[in-house]
């Protein structure tokens, strides 16, 4: 902390105009966040990061410690949040203190919550409570909210109906609980638990290593998996293990339609380009869902997938997602993702 003010000092005393970037001081870098950490402006500041963070600069300086200052920071979207984790990678690996200066309570508790790990500090008078992050339109769309709630709420009641024949077949058929849940990354990469039947044996996840994968990166899929119980298979090819998650459309963390929720270990793949797939919320279908979901083996191909929705999204190209999900599901060549 000592260390921390005895910087604050050298830089107030050096008059950093708001338009610098990056000040080395004396233990340190002062990297400044710019105004609008999205699109462009992301790719740019981690280049403008990367000189500063190389073995190369480590050896010319006696820097032990780097200070994010998000003072003069607005928005950040997906990108700008993958550029944010980078540098901490980077700076990590070089065994450096990282802190954060200045951010609002609300964008501290994103940062935390996608991995941002460092010690924050803050100057009560100038911290900018106007910072938010910059989602996809659809995300603030007042009308693609109804349409989940009420799509929801539809959903919630069938499976009611269907609930207590589809938790006997589950029983008979292998032992174990109902329900499956797994940590997904949703909007902006916050974390959400999703919901499922249960389509696979208890142990799945301790025999995957000895299933081949017919997926190609950090995606696992294989069109025959043995893990699979006879019950399972049924709910997978009309999509019924995908009906708990009408829940986590109601509560406001999946959407009806959107793109594919990735796991943790997917994320941990991302380059920043492919972060912008979590600029919108994650959801029940989505393109990837209507267009060939059985038959995709990249995961780049649903993230292209997914990044050509957001291109198209409008409340009408959702409508016509859902009226073809209902038709795909039907369809004798559909399966789950």
């Amino acid at each position: 902390m000592a260390q921390l003010v005895q910087d604050l000092e050298l830089l107030d005393k050096m008059l950093v105009s708001p338009e610098s970037d990056i000040v080395h001081l004396g233990s340190g870098a002062w990297m400044k966040v710019p105004r609008h950490l999205v699109g462009a402006a992301a790719i740019d500041f981690s280049k403008l990061c990367h000189p500063f963070l190389s073995q190369e600069f480590l050896l010319e300086t006696t820097m032990t410690n780097l200070t994010l200052d998000f003072s003069h920071t607005e928005a950040i979207s997906g990108k700008g949040l993958a550029v944010l984790l980078e540098i901490q990678k980077l700076a990590s690996s070089l065994n450096f203190v990282i802190t954060g200066w200045n951010a609002n309570p609300g964008l501290r508790s994103l940062l935390e919550n996608i991995g941002l790990q460092c010690e924050w500090y803050s100057d009560i008078s100038s911290v900018n409570n106007t910072q938010s992050i910059q989602p996809h339109p659809s995300v603030n769309s007042w009308g693609k909210r109804v349409i989940d709630i009420l799509g929801a709420i539809v959903g919630l009641l069938i499976m009611a109906v269907l609930f207590i024949p589809i938790a006997i077949a589950i029983k008979l058929d292998s032992p174990g609980p109902i329900l499956f849940s797994q940590i997904r990354c949703g909007l902006l990469g916050k974390r959400f638990r999703i919901w499922k039947f249960r389509s696979m044996i208890v142990n799945a996840e301790d025999l995957k290593d000895m299933i081949v994968n017919q997926a190609k990166g950090a995606w696992f899929k294989n069109d025959h998996d043995p893990r699979v119980t006879r019950v399972g298979s049924f709910l997978r090819k009309y999509s019924l293990d995908e009906m708990p998650q009408f829940w986590n459309v109601l509560c406001g963390d999946m959407s009806l339609i959107g793109t594919r929720p990735p796991t943790l270990d997917e994320i941990k793949f991302y380059d920043i380009l492919k972060w912008k797939r979590l600029d919108v919320k994650p959801g029940l279908s989505g393109e990837w869902q209507v267009n060939g979901r059985s038959k995709i083996r990249s995961l780049d191909d649903v993230i292209q997938l997914d990044l050509d929705y957001q291109e198209k999204w409008s409340l009408i190209y959702d409508i016509k997602l859902i009226l073809k999900t209902i038709f795909v599901v039907f369809n004798k060549d559909s399966g789950a993702v």
